[in-house]
């Protein structure tokens, strides 16, 4: 009988599989058993292959070569990881290998990567299909015994695929379109530049605000305040005379209660995470960047096994998942989790349509902790701060509602009215969870407080009236929390209704997998720049709008995509047709910018020539500090001035920039504090007693490798695949 060679999509994810399927012998990028033999990919072994592979003339970037459309797209084998594609293959064409269990990750992208290594190597007997949303032995061990037909998932890859081409078949065009036009590193792509249009769309709304006073009137009285409103509950009044005349005409006036009325409230738990949502959450309360959380959490799923396959989109179990969640309970039933469980696991365990609904189940359910045994020394901080999150939301999902009474007073004084609002908790609920630490939305105007027992007809008496005045505020700039809802939903940017509908239905711009990547890439092209936490566009990401064909900076595209590319998913759509608009499209792309009128201008060029090609060099600043980059694309020089490092400022406790090379390196911040190199070191050997010139050698070398170095050309050339 002949033996299952099974393809995972990571080195250390096949040494799991190959230890729970019994291949104990080491081979050529494998592990051999008496029935499985397992390998794995390095992520892409293949890809589609660049455009100078079929032709010369692509060499070189001429507007004139444009478009490039290949009647077949061709594949290639990835350059530098090319040996371990090889033993796959060679693998692959072993006679007594008769079957292929794709294992790689369960989701649109690994189905890519297990399918294209299989049709470059030439594989054409029987597919199975593992699919499965843990990492667990017990998940491998139960999916191994339930394998899928790998035809099951013909349709998914034809979508993966679909995506893969039409990225290319855009993307390469337009950029070397804008980069040939204006000869500077422009760069573009469906989802990139619809998200960086948002942002550049929110600057200039910001620049356009124009902010207006407005006043408004708060009475005291004993213990507790009451606000103005008008006939429609508005609070705030944009006239002062008026404002002052209201707070004039109550002073020493007193007041009546004119209705009290208390009304029991429940506050259902949030959802449980998907990944966009915990990225969101990470961003807020940690400032980590959603490239961060992702890699984070691959750790926790591929490495420690605690949690399920992060890069979901859904906020739901699906019912087979119920019968497990004691025991996941059980698993996290550790340190500060043991009590919150204990108090879960005593009732019995109740799970409605907010937690358990099949069909908003697609291909994989929330992220959830999985059964494995949970040791919390093993995670890293920012591990413990992720797996955090997770735990409590699905604890706080399984825990009974908020409960409250709240008291709405109306009073009249002097025939204006006034009212006051307060809370009493009756039950904390799956609040208990958060100790306090849950972000309440409510209006910083409309805080609760405790209020007096009063009843309706009550005298009341009024201690002052005043009234403050406040300014209206613009737009707040996105961060990557709220950058993420919006590439999430951006549905409203849609005039369409119903391509707004399949917009908020499809995964909107990008896919949970993706949207890190995207951010990332707009840091590291140097169209948006990081300040605290807000997200500024550049010069270039402004200029780079203005530029770009109008359809393709709209989220409209995307929608009809995500559309098109969900339908051929479930088999309801052709691949040929879709493909075929993208290739009208990508033509149509071209000759819009061919036919521009406008222009492009560097204005961060400094004085310093390029060692390499002699033109001046643009100062830019990186996601990691400020290089200067060679404005020639074909040049590609680029070095580094200043680093933004992890040492705080004795003085302000910013963290600090390194400037400069070797002996001369000095510690500078935004405050005005200076710091040479030596100072800085003989200042943490006296702080610590530690560290010592090796490590602080190491520090600096640390900070080095932490440059980008993606650049909007890499990425063109890379195929703008993510």
């Amino acid at each position: 009988m002949g033996k299952s060679l099974v393809l995972a999509e990571k080195p250390s994810v096949g040494r799991d599989l190959a230890k729970i399927l019994n291949c104990s012998q080491k081979g050529s990028g494998c592990f051999i058993g008496s029935k499985y033999i397992v390998t794995w990919a390095l992520g892409h072994l293949v890809t589609l292959a660049d455009p100078e592979m079929y032709d010369d003339r692509y060499k070189s970037w001429r507007a004139e070569d444009l478009p490039m459309l290949p009647s077949k797209m061709e594949l290639v084998v990835i350059r530098q990881t090319s040996k371990q594609f090889n033993a796959v293959k060679n693998l692959m064409k072993m006679p007594d290998v008769d079957e292929l269990i794709i294992a790689t990750d369960a989701g649109r992208e690994g189905e890519l990567v297990a399918r294209w290594i299989m049709k470059k190597a030439g594989w054409r007997k029987p597919i199975k299909r593992l699919w499965i949303s843990s990492q667990t032995d017990k998940a491998i061990k139960e999916g191994f015994s339930k394998l899928k037909p790998g035809r099951e998932y013909d349709n998914l890859f034809a979508s993966a695929e679909s995506r893969a081409e039409a990225d290319w078949l855009v993307g390469l065009n337009v950029t070397r379109a804008l980069t040939c036009k204006y000869n500077a590193q422009l760069s573009a792509g469906r989802v990139q530049t619809p998200t960086l249009a948002m942002i550049v769309e929110r600057e200039n709304e910001i620049k356009r605000f124009v902010p207006k006073d407005y006043w408004t009137i708060s009475a005291a009285s004993k213990g507790f305040s009451l606000r103005w409103q008008d006939k429609n509950g508005q609070t705030r009044i944009f006239d002062k005379a008026r404002a002052d005349d209201i707070a004039v005409k109550l002073n020493g006036a007193a007041g009546e209660i004119a209705e009290v009325k208390k009304e029991a409230k429940k506050e259902l738990p949030p959802l449980a995470y998907d990944l966009t949502e915990l990225q969101r959450d990470a961003n807020r309360k940690f400032g980590f960047s959603a490239k961060e959380t992702s890699s984070i959490m691959q750790r926790l799923y591929e490495n420690h096994k605690i949690v399920t396959y992060p890069r979901t989109d859904s906020r739901y179990i699906s019912d087979d998942i119920v019968p497990t969640l004691t025991e996941r309970l059980k698993s996290v039933a550790i340190g500060p989790y043991a009590q919150m469980v204990n108090r879960v696991l005593k009732n019995k365990l109740v799970t409605t349509k907010r937690f358990v609904d099949n069909s908003k189940v697609s291909d994989h359910h929330a992220i959830i902790p999985t059964e494995q045994f949970v040791n919390l020394s093993k995670l890293s901080s920012e591990e413990m701060k992720i797996f955090d999150l997770i735990v409590k939301r699905f604890i706080a999902v399984l825990s009974p509602p908020f409960e409250y009474e709240q008291t709405t007073i109306r009073a009249l004084i002097q025939g204006e009215v006034f009212t006051a609002r307060g809370k009493i908790v009756k039950s904390k609920g799956w609040r208990s969870v958060y100790d306090g630490e849950w972000d309440d939305e409510a209006d910083e105007e409309d805080q609760e407080q405790t209020l007096p027992e009063v009843r309706k007809g009550d005298r009341l008496e009024i201690l002052s009236v005043k009234s403050s005045a406040g300014k209206t505020k613009p737009p707040a700039r996105f961060t990557e929390a709220t950058l993420l809802s919006a590439m999430e939903h951006p549905g409203k940017l849609i005039e369409n209704r119903e391509l707004r509908e399949a917009m908020e239905n499809a995964s909107g711009l990008g896919t949970p997998a993706t949207r890190a990547e995207i951010i990332e890439k707009l840091f590291n092209s140097f169209y948006v720049e990081r300040n605290g936490k807000e997200i500024y566009p550049t010069s270039k990401g402004i200029q780079l709008i203005g530029l770009v064909p109008s359809e393709l900076k709209s989220p409209e595209l995307t929608a009809k995509w995500e559309q098109q590319l969900t339908e051929i998913s479930k088999g309801r759509a052709k691949r040929e047709q879709f493909i075929s608009g993208i290739r009208n499209y990508a033509s149509q792309l071209v000759s819009t910018v061919a036919n521009s009128s406008l222009t492009y201008r560097h204005d961060n060029l400094t004085r310093t020539k390029c060692p390499d090609c002699g033109k001046f060099l643009l100062q830019v600043k990186g996601k990691k500090g400020e290089m200067l980059v060679c404005e020639d694309r074909e040049c590609g020089y680029r070095k580094s001035t200043s680093i933004t490092s992890n040492a705080r400022c004795p003085q302000c406790h910013k963290k600090m920039e390194i400037r400069g090379e070797g002996e001369n390196k000095l510690f500078a911040c935004s405050c005005g504090y200076r710091e040479k190199l030596s100072a800085f070191n003989k200042r943490k050997e006296q702080e610590k007693g530690t560290m010592n010139k090796k490590e602080a050698s190491r520090f600096l070398k640390q900070q080095n490798d932490n440059r980008p170095i993606n650049t909007a050309l890499a990425d063109a050339l890379s195929k703008l695949k993510k």
